[in-house]
């Protein structure tokens, strides 16, 4: 089990810069976010979640004011959190520009670290007061007690090694999907999603049925680990399988707003036109979902509907705060231009010839820009098409069908024609007596 449980020391370590899994790298280009309610965003969750996503906006977000306010709510959250290292990091950032209240107190810090290590010499004690009596549901609790201790403290790696020691001693179902989700929740912080969907499935093989609110709980993980490890297809499929049961009872991973919107563009890069209406467009669980975002409900009934034009606008509008979204910022241009190219490839289907004039002002693009566009499309097999750049118009290679029927009854007819030929040399073979014979004598066909 010690193997199992080992947790890369860099991902811990990477938590100051958002959820786990991040890599040192250059700084990102500052966004424009003006529009962004910080407070009203960082509302939709709870619990340790809050943390990373404020950093990250604040990180990523480019507008001090708004900047100041995420390092100010991170600032209190971690001092309400008693979570040291992540109060170290917000202050570090904040430098003295939201005035003395808001500097690092290192006198705070030491006494916070001094209660937290007495809290679990005290846990530890117990715990090894329950292995001496050797009663397994005592010793369960006691790594829960550890691990819920190490996660509200930050320490997401010991956190996850103690949830995982619960393994040996669960003794029902419900234990096993408890433990099952608590080594889901850190994974995710960490961003060690291949534990993720390990677990997942772990907590979905258990005999006993498991309750409606954490079925959507596990649906919605999994949704996060697929569009993380860029499975933007399986993505889709978990995030329009979460039942309305989700509500906000999962607010310390995923808020109800995220599963539209997540499963809303992964859905639109990926599916194709017939899924996209029966698995979204007539999909009622899901409509409660966009319900909760009206410009994506909007964005993904234009691009149905074929209106690209609208469609590729909301998707601009919505760019500046999705690219603060700790778990979409990375996937966040991959998915808009799959979306981009299905929906050019959607529009030219039904056409013998395009006038690249009308697409362009259709896509809100220039006509060469458009060009270079369809030329990569053509190019990697996705539109059978040629453009005629003089007149700028896409000509359209659909399939001679009248040719194609003839070619197939020419074939069949030689293939017939062939097997008469051969049926009717047998029959004079045998009619002639031109027969093989044994050495014994015997006929021999």
């Amino acid at each position: 089990m010690d193997v199992e449980c080992e947790v890369p020391a860099a991902a811990a370590a990477a938590v100051t810069n958002g959820l786990g899994g991040g890599e040192a790298s250059a700084a990102p280009a500052p966004l424009s976010a003006e529009q962004l309610d910080v407070e009203a965003y960082a509302a939709q969750y709870l619990g340790r979640t809050r943390l990373p996503r404020l950093l990250f906006i604040a990180q990523r977000c480019g507008v001090e004011s708004i900047e100041l306010e995420a390092l100010r709510m991170a600032h209190d959250e971690a001092r309400i959190r008693e979570d040291t290292l992540l109060y170290r990091d917000a202050a570090q950032r904040i430098d003295g520009r939201l005035g003395p209240r808001y500097r690092y107190d290192q006198g705070w810090v030491d006494s916070v670290n001094r209660r937290a290590e007495q809290r679990k010499e005290k846990l530890e004690t117990e715990l090894n007061g329950h292995k001496t009596n050797l009663i397994k549901e005592s010793i369960r609790m006691g790594y829960n007690d550890i691990g819920d201790f190490y996660y509200g403290h930050g320490h997401l790696s010991e956190a996850f090694k103690s949830y995982i020691r619960t393994r040996d001693y669960c003794t029902t179902s419900k234990h096993v999907v408890q433990m099952c989700m608590h080594v889901i929740l850190v994974s995710i912080q960490l961003g060690q999603f291949a534990h993720v969907t390990n677990y997942v499935s772990k907590a979905e093989q258990t005999p006993d049925e498991l309750d409606p609110i954490v079925i959507a709980k596990l649906r919605a993980a999994a949704g996060v680990a697929y569009l993380e490890t860029k499975k933007y297809k399986l993505a889709a499929r978990k995030f329009l399988e979460t039942g309305p049961e989700l509500g906000s009872n999962y607010s310390e991973v995923i808020a109800p707003q995220d599963v539209a919107v997540y499963g809303a563009l992964c859905a639109l890069a990926s599916f194709d036109r017939s899924d996209l209406k029966s698995k979204v467009v007539d999909n009622i669980n899901f409509r409660n979902f966009l319900e909760l975002v009206p410009e994506v409900r909007e964005l993904v009934n234009d691009f149905y509907s074929s209106r690209y034009g609208s469609c590729l606008e909301h998707l601009e509008k919505l760019k500046p705060n999705l690219l603060l979204d700790i778990h979409l910022h990375e996937h966040l241009e991959t998915l808009y231009k799959d979306i981009r190219h299905k929906a050019i490839i959607q529009y030219t289907l039904p056409f013998i010839s395009v006038d690249l004039n009308t697409m362009a002002d259709a896509f809100k693009t220039s006509v060469s820009m458009l060009e270079k566009e369809l030329v990569a499309l053509i190019t990697e097999n996705k539109i059978n098409a040629r453009i005629d750049s003089h007149n700028k118009i896409l000509y359209a290679r659909h399939a001679d069908q009248r040719n194609a029927t003839f070619q197939r009854a020419l074939q069949t007819g030689s293939e017939f024609e062939r097997d008469v030929k051969a049926m009717l040399l047998r029959a004079n073979l045998m009619k002639h007596d031109f027969n093989q014979r044994s050495l014994s004598g015997q006929r021999k066909m």
